[in-house]
């Protein structure tokens, strides 16, 4: 990973993790010095203020975040195909990158209101949720009716994995 820069990986970890993170939960996430993760916080804002994009890097007192620009928030919500809070569609994307995952490393991504958005992502049928067989935790997968819903061909995903490899 060491050929992505520093900004790119903050940008990664404060999409995943959805809340506002100090310097130091940062700079502990990425194992990195927390002087470095300042330089790269300060160019990331910059980047983003220079630039025009829906998101912006936004700090409340000692911690910083990645978020919608002011304003942006009800058009989002308008266009999404389905009624799904921004946490939970965070949540749901980390699970589609990943294909599968177990719900204690997702909670560990993204934190503990993840047990809310898996209960919200059940609920709308966009994952399907099994027990580890040698373990505690839960796989967590995409359902038949994500792939409906985004409009997502699982078979083509298949296909260019298979390709990859």
């Amino acid at each position: 990973m060491s050929d992505i820069s520093l900004p790119a990986r903050l940008e990664a970890v404060l999409y995943l993790k959805g809340k506002p993170l100090s310097i130091g939960e940062m700079a502990d996430l990425l194992n990195e010095d927390q002087s470095n993760v300042e330089q790269a916080i300060f160019a990331l804002t910059v980047s983003y203020s220079q630039r025009d994009t829906a998101l912006e890097i936004k700090q409340i007192k000692d911690k910083y975040s990645l978020q919608l620009i002011t304003g942006l928030g009800e058009l989002v919500q308008n266009i999404l195909p389905v009624d799904i809070t921004v946490a939970s569609l965070r949540t749901l994307a980390t699970i589609a990158i990943k294909k599968k995952i177990l719900q204690s490393e997702l909670v560990d991504l993204r934190g503990s209101g993840v047990y809310d958005h898996i209960k919200e992502l059940l609920e709308k049928d966009f994952v399907e949720k099994k027990r580890q067989k040698d373990g505690r935790s839960f796989w967590l997968t995409l359902s038949e009716n994500f792939h409906r819903t985004f409009s997502i061909v699982p078979e083509m995903n298949a296909k260019v994995d298979k390709k990859a490899a």
